[in-house]
């Protein structure tokens, strides 16, 4: 038998944290929780934020509880949502906490932009999905003087930052930016340019170098942790690194990473960068190991979670569990909804928005909770559905499975309407997919592990439970899935 190697990774989702000790034995890998947090948008006056300084005594108390638990850590490594990022001052103090992307402070930006740098020009190069909070459109509207702001660092890179002292743009992470070349993987001079230009945001001066996933950026500053540890640069965008765990044998898979967001897609060699991809609103985001992820955002279960916030505001009875299992029983497809609906992105009361997104398309949704609910998953898989056939079309692949990895691979409805949606089978699972990925990173940085990302996936499948969905498993037929997705399409319309 090996001997233990332990290893610490800090995933933050948009709604939570975690640190996860990770242990690495004889090929595979024993996963154990030290530490869960609560995370969610800071109001400040009409804005919200992130509390990025809370975070990270999050982070770095869970690191030292990994520490003692396993005696000591072979590396540490974080991983966060996207796009989101802090300025920092000379003094490497944040000048305000960094915005979130909910906030609407970005309402048509995009439209400002692609008045002097038009929309297919700036596809070209980052093949970055139009959505109103990427990185490019929020400096786009940052007020107050330049002057003051040494570099900005996107949010992983700062919890690195302020772990080991080092700072950089870890290249997934900076591919949900705008501001890069996702064919050359580096900085778009020609976009920075334009910034600079046009809304006098320094850029060039302000962005740091570039790493790849599995770059150590070196130990702990003193006084971090009990005892310093390298830390590496993982795949910093929380997708990146789900992906990499993704118990595939063959490159022939769709994937859905399941939590607040669902981003549905391929894995590709090369990015797509096509005017009918721009069309069609598809990102390119980067990989580990020189890999693109082709794919489409979709609101996910964010719209169900809020929804139940607000049910349990008003004090309706509701749990989740008891939610999905009386929803399992009622009729399908009876109301579907578009769920890239722009307004489903902020917080707020997601009932309301989605009974008035049914009224105007001429359905009926009842405002029972168990009702909403079914419309929520049915809509969902039918954008996942959407999604990858599209992806397929655009990129010109056929697939066999999909995969969902994440906290979404628990909810076993949405696993099977998946399978019904799309027509294939679908293996649910590692539930941690993200920490796993950050922890394989990390390991093969060590030199615990080697190999391509095959190799690493072998050690999730001999570390995860998986579940196997076949279509069919509902009383619901194909006509019926491309009669409710015409729906959409012509609401959509």
């Amino acid at each position: 038998m090996s001997t233990p190697t332990a290893f610490a990774a800090a995933d933050l989702g948009a709604s939570s944290g975690r640190v996860i000790l990770g242990t690495l034995a004889d090929g595979r890998f024993h996963l154990d929780e030290v530490a869960r947090f609560g995370n969610g948008p800071t109001p400040i006056g009409d804005s919200i934020h992130w509390d990025a300084p809370g975070l990270f005594e999050h982070i770095r108390t869970g690191f030292v509880a990994a520490q003692r638990r396993a005696g000591s850590l072979a590396s540490v490594g974080v991983d966060t949502w996207g796009v989101d990022y802090g300025r920092l001052d000379v003094a490497d103090e944040l000048i305000e906490l960094p915005f979130n992307y909910r906030d609407d402070r970005t309402i048509g930006v995009p439209e400002r932009l692609f008045a002097g740098l038009p929309a297919a020009e700036l596809y070209r190069r980052a093949g970055l999905q139009v959505m109103a909070f990427n990185t490019i459109f929020q400096l786009v509207v940052e007020t107050g003087s330049w002057s003051q702001v040494a570099r900005i660092l996107l949010m992983p890179d700062l919890f690195s930052y302020w772990l080991c002292g080092r700072p950089v743009a870890e290249v997934t992470m900076a591919s949900t930016t705008g501001l890069l070349d996702v064919a050359s993987r580096r900085w778009a001079p020609s976009t920075l340019a334009h910034l600079e230009q046009a809304y006098g945001v320094p850029a060039a001066r302000i962005l740091p170098e570039l790493v790849e996933p599995g770059t150590i950026l070196g130990d702990t500053l003193p006084g971090v942790l009990d005892a310093p540890v390298p830390v590496v640069a993982v795949g910093g965008h929380d997708t990146a690194s789900a992906v990499v765990s993704i118990p595939a044998t063959s490159s022939d898979f769709a994937f859905i990473s399941s939590g607040t967001w669902s981003l549905v897609g391929l894995e590709l060699p090369a990015p797509v960068l096509t005017e009918a991809s721009r069309a069609a609103n598809f990102t390119n985001e980067l990989g580990v190991d020189g890999t693109v992820r082709y794919l489409k955002n979709v609101m996910g279960l964010w719209v169900l979670s809020e929804s139940l916030r607000t049910w349990q505001a008003e004090g309706r009875p509701v749990e989740l569990a008891g939610l999905l299992e009386r929803a399992a029983r009622l009729p399908g497809l009876t109301c579907v909804l578009d769920m890239k609906d722009e307004r489903l992105l902020p917080p707020g009361d997601m009932p309301a928005r989605l009974h008035a997104m049914a009224a105007e398309t001429g359905q009926q949704l009842s405002d029972d909770p168990v009702a909403v609910t079914r419309c929520i998953l049915d809509s969902l898989a039918l954008a996942y559905r959407d999604a990858i056939r599209t992806a397929c079309r655009l990129a010109g692949r056929e697939i066999r499975t999909v995969h969902v990895v994440g906290g979404g691979s628990q909810n076993r409805f949405l696993c099977q309407l998946t399978a019904d949606a799309t027509g294939l089978p679908v293996v649910a699972g590692p539930v941690e997919g993200t920490a796993l990925g950050n922890l394989l990173v990390q390991a093969r940085a060590s030199g615990a592990l080697s190999g391509d990302l095959t190799a690493l996936r072998e050690v999730v499948i001999a570390s995860s439970e998986l579940t196997h969905y076949q279509p069919g498993g509902l009383e619901l037929t194909p006509g019926q899935w491309d009669a409710a997705e015409r729906v959409i399409a012509q609401n959509r319309g």
